[in-house]
């Protein structure tokens, strides 16, 4: 347990020096060049429209909530907007530190065991809403690609479509390979033997514990499968969940237009451009192996919105639009945690 812990310690200290690392090098790079332009423009921001662009990021989570919301009173029907609210505010300060956003999925387990629900129903309600999630973002990623395939929003740039066309790919590999963890019980319990029987081939595992390991992972799957049933059942909630999260995405993706709206300008973008634009900053940013992808997303934000604002400007409005959506989140998810809400069945 003691070795756990440090372990645990270790991997938090690793990722926090290289979160501080890597904002670091991102800072010195976007002002190196035109430090005091740079410095006047962040200095000069109109703060009306930076409070806008704050508020509509943080609506963004509170319409994401609901769908946590819609999914957990299915299973518990004493909880609370409120502890869905705080659920996904605290979501943003654990996916934040960790790589890949890992952080949040098992911390929401958790919490939602900490609410009352069982462990392995709150294992299938967040694999439904991390579901439903990238449907939503696999929608908002297929509207962006079609959009700048047919009108050409943005420059014909080799490494930025590779990049685009890989995060795009993974996160719909993702979106496919949990549906079919979900709805392909019999195709899940094939995979799973076969993986397991191809372990014990190599001797990494004895019997017992290859048969132990078959029946907790088929238990899972089940239950995962069972949980998949209620959604598809209930087709209302099913596609309110989708078009909660597709909403709650767009207004995260709009937050960059309100930022360059603070900076005075007011014509370089429209929000068609800001949401495509913010579509294709998050394929790209969705594989940065770094807490926040952290160094990606400030690279890919300033090669797309690099096509319609240049200069300090850009580099302005890069630098307040990631600290609204990413440290800021991660400061309300540190304030959320140490909220307690009514209805809290306490442990």
């Amino acid at each position: 347990m003691v070795k756990k812990i440090q372990n645990k310690n270790f991997r938090n200290i690793f990722n926090a020096l290289l979160l501080i690392l890597v904002t670091g090098l991102v800072l010195y790079f976007s002002l190196k060049d035109n430090f005091f332009t740079i410095v006047h423009e962040l200095l000069t921001l109109n703060l009306f429209w930076v409070l806008v662009a704050i508020l509509v990021f943080v609506a963004s989570i509170i319409v994401r909530s609901y769908s946590m919301y819609f999914m957990v009173k299915k299973y518990r029907p004493e909880y609370t907007i409120r502890q869905a609210n705080r659920l996904l505010l605290t979501t943003q300060f654990f996916n934040a530190v960790t790589p890949f956003a890992t952080g949040g999925q098992p911390f929401q387990v958790y919490t939602l065991k900490k609410d009352g629900v069982r462990i392995a129903d709150g294992t299938s309600i967040v694999v439904q809403n991390f579901i439903v999630y990238q449907i939503a973002l696999v929608l908002l990623g297929i509207l962006a690609v079609g959009s700048n395939y047919f009108f050409h929003i943005f420059k014909a740039n080799v490494l930025l479509q590779s990049l685009t066309t890989i995060g795009f790919l993974m996160n719909t590999f993702v979106a496919i390979a949990l549906l079919m963890i979900m709805f392909a019980k019999k195709f899940n319990d094939k995979v799973i033997r076969f993986l397991l029987n191809l372990i014990g081939k190599l001797h990494f595992i004895s019997e017992e514990k290859k048969e132990q390991l078959r029946e907790k992972l088929e238990n899972t799957t089940h239950r995962l499968a069972h949980g998949g049933k209620r959604l598809l059942q209930d087709k209302r909630m099913f596609l309110s969940t989708i078009a909660l999260n597709f909403i709650g995405l767009t207004l995260l993706y709009l937050v960059p237009l309100f930022v360059l709206f603070a900076m005075g300008d007011y014509t370089s973008v429209n929000p068609f451009v800001c949401i495509a634009s913010s579509a294709y900053v998050m394929l790209i940013g969705a594989f940065v192996p770094i807490p926040g992808g952290t160094g990606g997303l400030e690279y890919s934000y300033v090669e797309f919105f690099g096509n319609f604002i240049s200069g300090s400007k850009l580099q302005a409005s890069m630098l307040v639009w990631r600290f609204v959506t990413y440290y800021f989140g991660m400061i309300l998810g540190a304030i959320a945690l140490q909220v307690k809400t009514k209805g809290r069945k306490e442990s």
